[in-house]
């Protein structure tokens, strides 16, 4: 019998996005149970339910620094949900565009590793996407080319593992990454705008390779 399926709640809020093709994704990741979701939802939910993910997967441009008062009843507390995280080894994967949320907040920096995240973004951007590293997140992964939003920002810090980059004008060099968080895993993913990328099999293979590693169920020990 194979191992239970890895338990993400995807949060999301802040951006639109395709939900019927972002769901897509998600459904056909093997070995995921992905609970989509909004962070009011996430951050309203009781600390139980959300240390019982495996993984959260952030998909947030929220832009105000979180707070616990002064809010609608049904935001729940972001900013102690947020500041639980790395308690437990619970994964975090930051995906696209959640890399650019909480602007103002060092929590977030110091969960992404970029302490200066200014940003230009350029839609629909040809890449080619280079790995540089082994790692059990881009095993079995090669260098690919694709179509996504890039973003012009500085790179990840040197209290990160850096796993995949791309060379070009309009785009960050240094796009997967990995951290340690406390307890917990991260791994940040700049790509995945739209169904152009999710399409992308080496797009998903990482993605699923990435929740699986927050997860503590991939290694070169045991993939």
């Amino acid at each position: 019998m194979g191992a239970d399926p890895i338990r993400t709640a995807v949060v999301t809020g802040g951006h639109g996005y395709d939900v019927p093709g972002f769901h897509g994704l998600f459904r056909g990741l093997k070995g995921v149970d992905a609970y989509i979701q909004h962070m009011d939802d996430f951050a309203s939910s009781n600390e139980e339910i959300r240390d019982s993910y495996d993984v959260v997967t952030f998909y947030i441009m929220l832009k105000e620094t979180p707070a616990d008062e002064g809010m609608p009843w049904y935001c729940g507390k972001p900013r102690a949900a947020l500041e639980h995280l790395g308690e437990t080894k619970q994964g975090v994967l930051v995906l696209h565009h959640a890399i650019l949320a909480y602007p103002e907040w060092q929590l977030w920096n110091d969960i992404v590793g970029i302490n200066n995240r200014k940003f230009g973004f350029h839609i629909g951007e040809n890449v080619h996407v280079d790995v540089v590293a082994d790692h059990p997140i881009t095993n079995g992964v090669t260098a690919w080319d694709m179509v996504d939003e890039t973003y012009t920002m500085d790179d990840a810090d040197n209290g990160s593992e850096i796993l995949l980059t791309i060379e070009h004008e309009k785009s960050m060099k240094t796009i997967g990454w990995t951290r340690q968080h406390k307890q917990s895993r991260v791994f940040c993913f700049q790509c995945g705008h739209d169904a152009q990328t999710w399409t992308e099999k080496p797009f998903q293979r990482v993605l699923t390779q990435g929740i699986e590693w927050c997860a503590g169920r991939r290694s070169w020990d045991g993939d």
